[in-house]
């Protein structure tokens, strides 16, 4: 009898997990939806990122939930997609730059990608602790202070990204649900660094 309560706690454990992990591959979808778009994607990672903190902390929440947090972020979340467009633009042309062998064109095309880089970064840390109503700019504020501050959760979000980057360089589909592993590495590191 204490054998079977044991192993029904030990199964309850994995489809906990397997239920997380599924939930994020789903919220990877919904992001990706909610991306199309184009300036849309700051508050397709809050929308994710509030959907999967529900899931984690038992709480219920489904598609209508998201969209609701969608459209809630994106009132002002497009101006923040609009600037983060403007960004790789110009990061774009300091690669351009640097590949056209301009003097100094290496250097401003290496700051000009840890720049993006880290811009990401900030926005996916900021986008992982938004709530209706809260203010991007003061977010990103703080997440900009929050990716300085902590290396080792900035990082393990730029391997999410990279995760990313490589599911699409292999199998472009497979990048499409991945979407909602970042927003869930945003959402742990966060968490993490709340906890310290």
């Amino acid at each position: 009898m204490a054998q079977a309560r044991v192993k029904a706690r030990k199964e309850s454990a994995f489809a906990e997990r397997f239920g997380v992990f599924a939930e994020c591959l789903l919220t990877g979808v919904w992001i990706a939806l909610a991306c199309l778009g184009i300036v849309t994607y700051p508050a397709a990672f809050a929308a994710g990122a509030r959907h999967l903190r529900r899931r984690t902390t038992h709480r219920a929440g489904g598609w209508r939930e998201f969209v609701a947090d969608f459209r809630a972020a994106g009132r002002t979340g497009w101006a923040v997609g609009l600037a983060g467009w403007a960004v790789a633009g110009a990061v774009w042309v300091d690669v351009l730059a640097a590949r056209a062998g301009l003097p100094g064109g290496p250097l401003v095309g290496a700051v000009g990608l840890f720049a993006l880089i880290g811009s990401a970064v900030a926005l996916l840390r900021a986008a992982a602790v938004w709530t209706p109503g809260a203010s991007w700019r003061g977010l990103l504020a703080d997440a900009g202070r929050r990716t300085v501050l902590d290396p080792a959760g900035s990082f393990l979000i730029v391997c999410g990204l990279a995760v990313v980057a490589l599911s699409a360089l292999f199998l472009a589909p497979l990048a499409v649900p991945v979407l909602g592993a970042v927003a869930a590495a945003a959402l742990a590191v966060e968490e993490r660094h709340r906890r310290r």
